[in-house]
């Protein structure tokens, strides 16, 4: 499916999505300090009934609804993620090495949190792009301090090259991490392996 038609679906859902808005969602803003002068939405009465059905009707599942962008994007999403060690001569294949979450979002960045502890730097970003039909590849960068939080390691890289399953539900890969010294200029190697991941769903346990 091309980009275009992509593009097409996601803004057709987005102005479906629109028109379920009720005027009682205005109050959503009291209280706030923007104003949102004359932006409004409003529905037909004509159609108000038929919403109100829709309202009254069993709900479906979360995972039943998807994000607009997500037809734009597939990866667009939450994941839980895992990295496996592969292929290092100093760490066992299989060994554990992280697992965190990651948010992949329609406009190229990613945000994961590891499992290393916050004084570490557990928050780090990356940008990702097309490299085929539900592939992608990611350049995601990190600050790595030492355990205490006190002494700067350098900036951390980590490379994936990652494809998402026919579902959109989970991906897997392959992923290297770099460290590099304080000063960003020398490469100090890294571990390397698989990477797999889950999407979360708004009605994950």
């Amino acid at each position: 499916m091309s980009t275009r038609l992509h593009a097409a679906i996601a803004l057709a859902a987005i102005g479906l999505a629109s028109t379920t808005i009720t005027r009682n969602a205005e109050a959503c803003g009291n209280g706030d300090n923007y104003s949102w002068g004359s932006i409004h939405w409003s529905l037909p009465q004509a159609t108000t009934p038929a919403i109100a059905n829709q309202i009254s009707a069993a709900p479906q599942s979360a995972a039943d609804n998807i994000n607009p962008l997500q037809l734009l994007e597939p990866i667009t999403g939450l994941y839980q993620f895992t990295f496996i060690a592969r292929g290092n001569s100093n760490i066992p294949d299989g060994t554990t090495l992280d697992k965190g979450f990651a948010t992949w979002h329609a406009d190229g960045t990613e945000i994961m949190n590891s499992g290393k502890a916050p004084l570490s730097q557990s928050f780090c970003m990356g940008a990702w792009a097309h490299t085929g039909l539900r592939s992608y590849t990611l350049n995601h960068w990190a600050l790595n301090w030492d355990p205490t939080g006190k002494t700067f390691l350098g900036p951390l890289n980590i490379r994936e090259n990652i494809k998402l399953d026919a579902s959109g539900n989970s991906y897997t890969g392959t992923f290297k991490i770099t460290q590099y010294s304080p000063d960003g200029s020398t490469p100090e190697g890294g571990p390397q392996g698989i990477v797999s991941a889950t999407r979360i769903h708004a009605d994950s346990n």
